[in-house]
């Protein structure tokens, strides 16, 4: 069993942004929703915070109609790991807390601990689309390394970093990759050449600089109603099936993948007015926003808004797209969900962030 750790444990009067904060600090995406003498009272995933936060509603509302209150247990002395797998496989879920006879909770087992090295399925199925990656960037922010690699063949671990971002997708059933290149792309054509392969690749290359979403036009006779895109400095996990079914059943044109992060200032915030007159001031505040990871659901008809050989970047379809009426939603992910690995400081993180990560 596992030690129980303190920050999976949250109250029905906390805050929906106080179970972002403890989804962060935890590996797990579900935090189990107790009374003082942790009782069982229902759970907490970041799928139930997905929903709620879809629904337009404030991150400072308490969780007690937001949790699930009739949650799957196991009662200690009373079951096998056997029987957990079961339950696992059967609900598709991630957790599942141990009670005593008083329904406290006094541990829990989690799908790793049941499964070991096993690969866990998609919970909704595979993904049956293309995957677009743009590749063609110069990678400014990576500098000097980028002056001799292309950004997508940076190493992070053993790997480089492009590569990580397929097996992400591979794993979830991707099986056809389009490559976005430009910048030093015969390089990038090189490695995945001359490495074996269970997926196909296809490469697309820009005559000049298109920016994050122009080259996505060269992509017009690519023959599918619909395709995922992702920039090739991150790694997002999410389950992309269940992505593209909402995609779809909002009738989007495209969903943007976001993350909600959190921030602290880390000095007190000057609120001031005319002449110089401070109104007030707040010590180290903080915020939580919600940011655009670089990963992308696409209908075809995106690709009608997209000019030909035109520096054109991601915002700009996304502002092209509203403009004509045309629906963008967006699916939010976890903060511990999301790594960037386009800048130095974000690089050194994720080659860490990785190695448990995965």
């Amino acid at each position: 069993m596992l030690m129980l750790q303190k920050d999976i444990f949250i109250a029905e009067n906390e805050s929906v942004k106080d179970v972002l904060k403890k989804l962060d600090r935890t590996a797990e995406k579900l935090l189990l929703v107790t009374d003082r003498k942790n009782r069982l009272l229902g759970t907490i995933s970041d799928g139930d915070i997905r929903r709620y936060l879809l629904m337009g509603k404030s991150l400072e509302e308490n969780i007690e109609d937001v949790y699930y209150k009739n949650p799957t247990f196991l009662r200690k002395g009373e079951f096998s790991m056997e029987s957990a797998k079961k339950i696992f496989l059967k609900k598709k879920i991630d957790l599942i807390p141990v009670l005593d006879e008083e329904d406290t909770v006094v541990d829990y087992i989690i799908w790793n601990q049941a499964f070991s090295e096993e690969v866990r399925p998609p919970k909704n199925g595979k993904i049956k689309v293309p995957v677009v990656i743009m590749a063609g960037g110069k990678g400014t922010r990576l500098e000097p390394f980028t002056k001799i690699l292309p950004k997508p063949l940076i190493p992070v671990n053993d790997k480089p970093i492009i590569e990580l971002i397929i097996e992400e997708f591979k794993r979830q059933g991707g099986k056809k990759f389009y490559l976005i290149l430009n910048s030093k792309g015969e390089m990038i054509e090189a490695y995945f050449n001359g490495i074996k392969k269970d997926y196909e690749v296809k490469y697309v290359r820009e005559n000049n600089f298109l920016g994050t979403a122009g080259g996505l036009k060269l992509l017009k006779r690519m023959g599918t109603d619909l395709f995922i895109v992702s920039n090739c400095d991150v790694i997002v996990k999410a389950d992309f099936q269940q992505v593209i079914t909402r995609h779809k059943k909002q009738n989007a044109v495209m969903t943007v993948l976001s993350s909600i992060q959190h921030h602290k200032i880390p000095y007190g915030v000057i609120n001031f007015r005319e002449k110089g007159l401070v109104t007030d001031i707040h010590e180290k505040p903080e915020y939580t926003v919600t940011i655009n990871t670089g990963v992308y659901i696409l209908s075809r008809e995106a690709l009608k808004f997209i000019p030909e050989n035109t520096f054109f970047d991601m915002t700009d379809l996304i502002k092209k797209l509203i403009e004509n009426n045309k629906k963008v939603a967006t699916y939010p992910v976890n903060e511990n969900d999301y790594i960037d690995i386009g800048q130095w400081e974000e690089y050194k993180n994720a080659v860490e962030k990785l190695r448990v990560f995965r």
